[in-house]
């Protein structure tokens, strides 16, 4: 069994073909940019302090969380005393740039940063400049993982601006490895399959709910020995309380999703394990997945999925799962 000071969750995993290396668990920053709502700078700084303290080193964040908020909480803290920037690997984001203009609580679910609001730009300049205004948001002097935030409706310049431009910067050693994150499958399967890309982070589509990932995306970034980082384990909230407001793709539960869900969390507490455990350390169990990032608002969020990712869950829970999964739910 792996020690106290060195749970497994924390064990440092290559990232593809990269030379970078991830925890097995990082922490998602978007709740720190004040996603659903608002959080104070204190408990900001106590969450990523508990991270860090649990042995969590992989952050990711993007300029969207909160229109920059999370970046600049994230960088205030790792430049920190405590906190050497060497010991942990840092992901960002490109595809939205921040502009000064009218912006009110809660614009599109985030309440961040005012007076900035968001355009969708993946063009090569667009990637230059997010990034140099990342740099200097953040205080960091530079991010190891680079992504393309969810380009669903802008493969075509992408795929000519954005991914060329990530690749020269690869090159040239400005970052250490590039790829793309979205909410979806198919787009993903296409960046791994026509770029080089060493990693995707895949949000919601390898989860309880919805395995879609392994028809196509994992097993190609299999062969190509790409990384893949999945998120939205907890589908945006409903695999981690199963409340009758529960939020499934950051909307309301539709009912059908809401009965799986509470077959799922039947079938778990059946073996005396609770359906967030299940579905933190679900995706992990496909021999394609580096590693799971999973969002955290406070200190106690970061207790409560330490022990999730600790529980003893029995194969024949796993099983089950799976048997609930291939009869149709």
């Amino acid at each position: 069994m792996p020690s106290p000071t060195h749970p497994w969750y924390a064990e440092r995993v290559p990232l593809g073909r990269s030379g970078v290396t991830v925890s097995r668990i990082g922490l998602g920053t978007a709740p720190l940019g004040g996603l659903f709502s608002a959080v104070g700078g204190r408990q900001a700084d106590d969450t990523l302090e508990a991270a860090w303290a649990a042995g969590i080193r992989y952050f990711d964040t993007a300029p969207h969380y909160g229109a920059g908020l999370a970046e600049r909480r994230l960088g205030a803290f790792l430049t920190g005393i405590g906190h050497p920037r060497s010991q942990c690997t840092v992901s960002t984001k490109v595809g939205r740039l921040l502009m000064p203009g009218d912006s009110t609580p809660g614009d599109e679910a985030f309440h961040g940063e005012p007076g900035l609001f968001r355009i969708h730009d993946y063009s090569a300049d667009g990637v230059y400049r997010s990034l140099a205004e990342s740099l200097e948001r953040s205080g960091l002097d530079a991010f190891d993982v680079v992504l393309i935030h969810d380009p669903d409706d802008h493969w075509e310049e992408a795929v000519t601006g954005a991914y060329p431009a990530l690749d020269r910067l690869r090159a040239e050693g400005a970052i250490r490895a590039i790829g793309a994150g979205m909410n979806q499958t198919a787009m993903l399967t296409r960046f791994v399959t026509e770029t080089d890309l060493d990693c995707v982070l895949v949000a919601g589509r390898y989860s309880l709910l919805d395995r879609s990932a392994a028809d196509e995306l994992l097993p190609a970034c299999a062969k190509r020995e790409v990384g893949v980082l999945v998120g939205g384990v907890f589908n945006s909230g409903i695999l981690a309380n199963l409340a009758p407001d529960a939020t499934y793709d950051y909307a309301p539960a539709p009912e059908a999703v809401r009965r799986h869900a509470l077959a799922l969390g039947e079938r778990c507490a059946a073996y005396g394990v609770a359906l967030a455990a299940a579905a933190l350390r679900f995706p992990l169990r496909h021999p394609a997945v580096t590693g799971v990032v999973v969002g955290a608002r406070s200190a106690q969020e970061i207790t409560v999925n330490v022990a999730h990712a600790t529980a003893t869950i029995p194969e024949e829970l796993w099983a089950a799962l799976d048997a609930l999964e291939r009869d149709g739910r």
